[in-house]
């Protein structure tokens, strides 16, 4: 099932997401909505706050860069109770976009590799390194659970041109493919 995807502006997505236990209810069920919300927008990762849950989840797919990172080949997994341990490696500015921010991307500057401890949909716990555009998506992702969304990375100038384009889409005021849930439409 298609979920809709809470807009920027939605209390939801500035909440600090809280980790879950394996008897989550509808767990599994929720991991393969999310997985076809997400390909249904067009995205590459979705959190569970994106869907109005504040809960430390997100899915990612990431096969589509992998023309250019043959290593993403197969990549789509399942994150859960995600903690970032450690960033390093080169920072890199890249453009970013998201499925509660429709139709804005904006450069952001991230450490080029991290190392992340999560469980996976079995709930078998995980420790691993990445670099690339995995490791960019999995921050970018990761972000949601804590609160915090790209707009809050981008310089102060560029943050300001931002708000008026941001209380549009939080009022609805824009044009997507996808459901969606506008905090401040009337």
């Amino acid at each position: 099932m298609i979920l809709p995807v809470f807009a920027f502006g939605s209390p939801v997505l500035r909440k600090i997401a809280v980790d879950i236990a394996p008897d989550y209810q509808g767990l599994n069920e929720l991991i393969d909505n999310m997985f076809e919300t997400m390909k249904a927008a067009d995205g590459v990762g979705l959190a569970a706050p994106q869907v109005g849950l504040s809960i430390r989840l997100f899915v990612m797919d990431a096969r589509g860069y992998a023309e250019n990172e043959p290593s993403l080949a197969n990549f789509r997994k399942v994150f859960i109770n995600a903690h970032i341990i450690e960033k390093g490696g080169e920072e890199e500015i890249i453009e970013e976009g998201c499925l509660s921010i429709p139709n804005i991307h904006e450069d952001v500057l991230r450490p080029g590799k991290i190392l992340i401890r999560y469980v996976d949909a079995d709930f078998s716990p995980v420790e691993e390194w990445y670099e690339g555009m995995a490791a960019r998506i999995i921050q970018h992702e990761y972000d949601h659970l804590d609160g915090i969304m790209f707009p809050d990375l981008v310089n102060p100038l560029k943050k300001t041109l931002l708000r008026g384009k941001l209380r549009d889409i939080s009022k609805g005021k824009v044009a997507v493919k996808y459901k969606m849930v506008f905090p401040l439409k009337k």
